[in-house]
């Protein structure tokens, strides 16, 4: 069996239920599907896809992107995102450094922020060149 047709769900950390529900639907604008069995808090993704937020202790974070956007003007996204009250982080170390909050990456730019649990999570346009 292949998972490669598999409609995926994305887990992450939280230790505020509330406080994660307002971010991810008022500032971020996804969609609050309800709980699941579990008691996960689980947002709508594109196509089929979501979000799961669990609830966990402070400290199971990862320090990595735990997930990304695909956005198709970044600089537009994040300016919405701002005015959202989400703040976006800022990086100047020989392998990443970002300007107006975004990083060039080949033919990818790329712009991270924190949830407020401190999950990283990133927004990505692709210029295709």
């Amino acid at each position: 069996m292949s998972l490669a047709g598999c409609v995926p769900t994305t887990m992450l950390p939280i230790t505020d239920a509330d406080r994660a529900k307002a971010f991810y639907a008022d500032a971020l604008g996804l969609s609050f599907e309800g709980l699941n069995v579990e008691g996960s808090l689980m947002f709508r993704l594109a196509g089929e896809a979501s979000l799961g937020l669990m609830t966990r202790p402070a400290g199971t974070q990862s320090q990595h992107t735990a997930i990304s956007f695909e956005v198709s003007d970044i600089a537009g996204v994040i300016k919405e995102l701002e005015a959202a009250g989400v703040a976006f982080q800022d990086y100047d170390t020989p392998e990443l450094k970002t300007e107006n909050h975004v990083c060039v990456l080949g033919p990818e730019k790329a712009a991270w922020f924190l949830d407020p649990d401190g999950n990283v999570l990133c927004l990505h346009e692709d210029s295709g060149s």
